[in-house]
Parts: C-alpha cells; structure tokens; sequence
C-alpha cells in the first residue's frame, strides 16, 4: 500500500502582535477561531470534508483544557469532528502538521484542518502552594468565624502572583531560563553582542522589506479598529538602538537583550492539509507538499542547539543536502541561538559540539529568514511553527523556488525540522 503523501492546500494566520497589545483583549480561543474560519472562508472548502482539526498550544486556558476541540466547534466545523490539542512546547504547531500525516499514514484520515494558537497576553498568573493551602482551609471552614480565623494565616507575601509566563519559559531540568540558556550559547561559540544585535537589526529590516509578501498571510480582524498588520516590526531599528538595551538574563556580562529576543506575541495560524489523491479529488491546487521531518533531543541547557541535529535527520530522511534549499526558516528565539546553529551546520569543530559528524554546509545569507523572524514579528509560541511553513511555502511562490527547510529549537532541549517542497 503506498503510503499517503501530504499536501499543504492552503494557510492563514492572525496578525502577530505584541503582549499586551492589540490582540491582549482576544483569548488563545478567538484567535485560535479567527484563524480556522478565515481558512474555511478563503478555501470555500465543505466542513464535512474535514476528518479532525489539530491545534498546537502551550498555555492552554483552564477554560478550554482541549482548546482544538472549541475552536473547531466555534470555527463552525460539524460536532460529529473529531479535535486534539498537541503540545510540543515552541514546535507545537509544526507537531500538529506532522500529526496529521501520521494519522494519514494510519489511514485515519484524508483532509485535516492543523495549526496553532496562542495567547501570552493572557497566561495565568498563580497563588503560591502555601497560599492556596490557606485559601483551600478558609474554603473548607463551615462559618464565618471559621473564615475569619483561617483569613488571619494570611501574609502580604500570599497575596503575590506566580507569573504563569516565567514558569513556562523555565526549564525545570536544568532550572534556566529560556534566555539563560541563550547565554549559555553566546559564550561557548563566541557570539558577541556585535553579532547578536547585527542579526536582529536585519530581523527587522528584512520583514519591514516583505512587508508586502507578510501581509498576504494576514486575515485582518476586525474590532474598534482593523488589525491587519504585525506590529512588532521597527522599521527604524539601528545598532545604535539596539546597543542601548543592558542584558536581560545576566546583568553582569550578559550580551542577550529584549532586543536580541524573540518578541512575546499572542497570534495563531491555520492550515488546511490533505493527501494528494484528496486535493486531486476536489481539485484543489496546494502550496507545497511535506516531503519529510524530524524531532531530535539536545542538552536542556543548551536547547537553542536543537534545529541542528533535527535538521540533519530531516535532510537524511528526504535526501536532500542543505545547498538543495532554497529557503530556510530557523525560528529566532534569540540571536545567539540562530547564529550558534549557523555555526554549528557549517563548522567541523562546532557541528561536533553539536552531535554531527561533521558539517552539513554554510548557510547562504539571503536564503536566511528572508521575511525576518521571530525577533521582528514575535513569537507566539504555539502557534510559530505553522508560521515557518506559512511563510516559508509563500517565499518558494513568490520566487518561483522548488524546496525549504522549516525548524526550531524547542524549550526542554528538543529541536523539530521538516522539509517542504512548492507543487
């Protein structure tokens, strides 16, 4: 039996904007909604065609544990539908792409809606184990005297808020933060903070240049005023600018900066997904086509050397070399991180450092994050590695181009790569 090949038919995506921003007001549901009923619009496609919807999301509201499952019902897909949520930290949606081409391979299904969401404008904030014991005995007590008595264990101190965020974006095995392990980064390979803040510079400027290409991702959404536009790009970012910015994960000789970061960002992206033989059948033209991927682990300490070992796996599994592409998407969770890989593929020494054998090759600038990347548009981590392929399957049209590589580093020290090819 010839085993399923999986085809991209169509994406969108919400804007991407700054936490605390345009999008704060909208929840990982809406914008989750947002993004599968303007594909289902775009498309024109008949919901009952579609098998299962499956969504990426970190921060899963309490209010919508299976968050796939009330998008889809609200998107207007049929009840009768199957949904799940998948989480595979910032590869979640990427995950949910590949997902669906195992259950095609399974023979459970033909026609997926996939993608992700997430809102970082909206991530919960906590009460502490000792205060929620004291709220848990004050809940328990039969009368107001009771109440009263169990209120007087209270201190100020209980009453401070556990930043859901910052708890997310720790690991708990090697008890870094995402940044910290960025800096870890930065001084084994050498990346100065010359380097680091040249490439977000360029992050910005590219995206400020494919404005145009960028927007036709966009559905715009629409409230008091239309958001139809990312709003994290800084069209005027200099080094001038950026130089100005102290460390933000080490104080004392640290070279990572709000600058140099991916941007937190609450946004989603919706792709509609089938076997060829089902795009054929409803004649359907797609954008490209998964050819193969890979999900590798690394140090945890070290989690932005990821992409490295699951680039080489996805390029063994489809046996391609990495000269054969023509556009490569490396989500930029930090500038260290990006040119640390950068490194990492083209240098005998680093590559080893990184688990290779050897090196895969240089990675030619302008083939790059040619739109920019997360540290211009953000990083709404859910939702960022169907973003990759969005963006990525728009650059092989717009060019004209045959192949693209997709990958990210994955907090918890994993990387995720796939490779796309444009029909």
């Amino acid at each position: 039996m010839k085993t399923p090949s999986l085809v991209i038919v169509a994406a969108v995506r919400t804007p991407f904007s700054r936490a605390g921003t345009d999008l704060a007001h909208l929840d990982a549901v809406e914008l989750g909604r947002h993004a599968v009923a303007a594909l289902l619009t775009r498309t024109g496609i008949d919901p009952m065609l579609v098998d299962e919807t499956i969504i990426g999301c970190v921060g899963q509201p309490p209010e919508a544990m299976n968050i796939a499952r009330v998008i889809a019902l609200r998107a207007g897909l049929p009840e009768s539908k199957p949904a799940m949520t998948v989480h595979r930290n910032c590869a979640s949606s990427l995950e949910a792409l590949t997902l669906a081409h195992a259950k095609m391979c399974a023979g459970q299904g033909e026609v997926f809606v996939v993608g992700g969401t997430e809102s970082m404008s909206n991530m919960p904030f906590y009460f502490s184990k000792p205060a929620v014991a004291k709220f848990a005995a004050m809940s328990r007590a039969r009368d107001f005297t009771g109440r009263a008595k169990a209120a007087l264990h209270f201190r100020l101190a209980d009453f401070a808020p556990v930043i859901g965020l910052k708890l997310g974006l720790t690991d708990p095995v090697s008890n870094l933060n995402m940044g910290q392990t960025a800096e870890v980064l930065a001084r084994e390979f050498g990346i100065t903070r010359d380097m680091q803040d040249a490439f977000a510079m360029r992050s910005h400027l590219r995206a400020t240049q494919a404005n145009h290409l960028l927007n036709q991702e966009i559905a715009p959404i629409l409230g008091k005023t239309v958001i139809s536009t990312d709003n994290g790009i800084r069209a005027d970012s200099s080094l001038e600018k950026l130089a100005k910015l102290k460390p933000l994960f080490d104080t004392t000789v640290g070279s990572v900066t709000a600058g140099n970061s991916s941007q937190i960002t609450d946004g989603a992206v919706a792709l509609l997904v089938a076997t060829e033989e089902a795009a054929a059948a409803h004649n359907w033209k797609p954008l490209g086509r998964l050819v193969s991927y890979a999900a590798t682990g690394c140090d945890p300490s070290r989690m932005g050397l990821g992409p490295v070992r699951a680039i080489d796996t996805a390029l063994h599994r489809s046996g391609w070399k990495l000269g054969d592409a023509d556009v490569i998407e490396i989500n930029e969770a930090f500038a260290a991180q990006v040119l640390a890989v950068m490194k990492c593929l083209a240098d005998p020494a680093s590559a080893r450092r990184a688990g290779l054998e050897g090196p895969l090759g240089e990675i030619d600038p302008a083939k790059i994050n040619a739109c920019g990347g997360a540290i211009a548009l953000g990083h709404p981590v859910g939702a960022s590695g169907a973003r990759l392929v969005l963006t990525a399957l728009n650059q092989l049209q717009a060019t004209d181009t045959k192949r693209a590589v997709v990958s990210l580093c994955v907090g918890g020290g994993q990387g995720m790569a796939a490779c796309l090819e444009s029909l």
